[in-house]
């Protein structure tokens, strides 16, 4: 991984909660040449007034057709930006993004949603096996994710 001062990363997932939860993480992206992967939708389009932002396509939740087009949308991304690392709290458009940044040569954190107590998204077991953090905010949620670590709420 490049030096700190020039870490690119690559914040991905869907708008509303999702978004919401990668926003909190701001003193640590801020820091660093990053860019975003969400919906376009309004709430997207308001929060990252500013930012620089991909725009996925939509639905994802057991959508294949829309599965295509962000894995395709993941490689061009990819291999355009070459992230250092990439985030996410899913939800779906997260899988393409993590699996061919895997490929990259990307770090992949994940952060599995506040609103998950003790069942897992289905999300976050599909990128489970490959990421190198995977971070919980629940103690009860290593039963359900054994390698996780537990950071407690980030609200």
């Amino acid at each position: 991984m490049n030096s700190i001062e020039r870490m690119k990363v690559c914040l991905v997932g869907s708008s509303g909660g999702h978004l919401t939860h990668l926003l909190m993480l701001k003193p640590f992206w801020q820091q660093h040449e990053h860019f975003w992967v969400t919906f376009n939708k309004e709430d997207a389009k308001s929060a990252l007034q500013g930012e620089r932002f991909y725009p996925c396509y939509y639905p994802t939740n057991r959508n294949l057709k829309n599965l295509v087009r962000n894995t395709i949308l993941a490689y061009k991304v990819l291999r355009r930006e070459k992230p250092d690392l990439i985030i996410s709290s899913g939800a779906a458009v997260a899988v393409p993004f993590f699996y061919l940044g895997k490929l990259f040569g990307a770090k992949l954190i994940y952060i599995e949603v506040f609103d998950r107590i003790d069942k897992p998204t289905l999300s976050g077991k599909l990128v489970y096996p490959i990421t190198d953090k995977f971070i919980v905010q629940w103690e009860e949620m290593k039963k359900v994710y054994p390698k996780a670590v537990n950071l407690g709420s980030i609200f």
